[in-house]
């Protein structure tokens, strides 16, 4: 099967043109005629102009102009042998309302989950305690103890079973009635959650 440079060539012998004189017939450069002549499709430019080319070399010619196109689109390389193609810039990073849209919601959505984790943990954690007094091992000469600390707030406070008021910084403090033979205070501070924190205190009562 003759390609269409082939038959160009043929064809021009033919008639018995050189290329030169094709050249002033049809006005295309006669580096062009050869090129396609040879194939050279590197050095011929896009698939439009070389149409207009081939329809205006047949006429001159005087060969069948739809056949030569079929020829022309059959032998014609695949676009990455094309003179100057298109840049293909769809690699090319585009910032668009879309991506800001999706980083927003995203942002959002771990903003959320991130707060709603601390919030989780913080609700099961077990509270903190601290007590100030009494210290471990104190000697108590009064009938009535101080017993203060600090602790969360909203978590509940019992020192001995008796239930103390948590301020709004999480102090609190009480005083309870102590007796000979009172060997310890127990203070447990409960969470909203459930969960407990328990401090015993070791005390000497002498009221003598």
């Amino acid at each position: 099967m003759r390609s269409i440079g082939e038959v160009i060539k043929q064809a021009r012998s033919e008639k018995k043109f050189s290329l030169a004189k094709l050249e002033k017939e049809t006005k295309i450069k006669k580096g062009f005629i050869e090129a396609l002549e040879k194939g050279d499709w590197k050095n011929l430019p896009e698939l439009p102009v070389i149409t207009g080319f081939v329809k205006n070399i047949a006429g001159a010619l005087k060969i069948n102009k739809k056949q030569m196109v079929a020829l022309l689109r059959r032998d014609y390389p695949p676009k990455k042998l094309r003179v100057n193609p298109k840049p293909d810039v769809s690699d090319k990073f585009i910032w668009s309302p879309k991506l800001t849209f999706l980083i927003g919601s995203l942002t959002v959505f771990f903003t959320i989950l991130t707060y709603l984790g601390f919030q989780y943990k913080s609700f099961t954690a077990l509270p903190s305690l601290e007590i100030e007094t009494p210290q471990e091992n104190q000697v108590v000469t009064k009938n009535i103890l101080t017993v203060s600390g600090l602790t969360d707030t909203e978590t509940t406070i019992k020192v001995n079973n008796q239930p103390v008021l948590v301020d709004e910084n999480g102090r609190f403090s009480a005083e309870i009635e102590v007796f000979e033979g009172t060997e310890k205070i127990v203070i447990k501070a409960t969470s909203r959650s459930g969960k407990e924190t328990e401090v015993t205190r070791k005390i000497n009562v002498d009221l003598k």
